[in-house]
């Protein structure tokens, strides 16, 4: 058995042939797919206004931390936002792609979507607004 045939022959494998890779190939292809994820995100105004937000201030943590755990804690709280953003486009575009008619339980899960987005966004401005006040008062 090579590295690029199957290991098994599930149904999920003959519906998907991207399930049978393993090893690096399954690496380099799911690298390819996370870089096509950024690239429709960007389509999204709320991801492309963080993704700018992320460049301004990943480099401003570097210089507000005054240790490594400080920085880290202000750039993975900027880098959680996209994450989070990204999980909310994900179920928005699963839902949208369901049908566009109007459901409770859509509508459900795409609310409880934007609160983790509000979540995380509230958490970050609360990491920077405490940093900044030991910083500068």
């Amino acid at each position: 058995m090579t590295a690029e045939e199957p290991r098994t022959t599930s149904a999920a494998a003959v519906v998907n042939p991207q399930k049978t890779r393993v090893g690096a190939s399954r690496m380099w292809h799911a690298f390819g797919y996370s870089l096509a994820g950024l690239r429709a995100a960007w389509g999204e105004t709320a991801f492309r206004q963080e993704a700018i937000a992320a460049v301004v201030l990943l480099p401003l943590s570097g210089w507000l931390g005054r240790t490594w755990v400080e920085t880290v804690l202000l750039a993975g709280s900027v880098v959680f936002v996209m994450v989070v953003e990204l999980l909310n486009t994900g179920i928005e575009t699963a839902i949208d792609r369901i049908g566009p008619e109007w459901h409770d339980l859509s509508k459900r899960a795409k609310d409880m979507g934007s609160a983790a987005v509000l979540l995380s966004l509230l958490l970050c401005a609360a990491t920077w607004g405490m940093a900044l006040w030991q910083r500068f008062s």
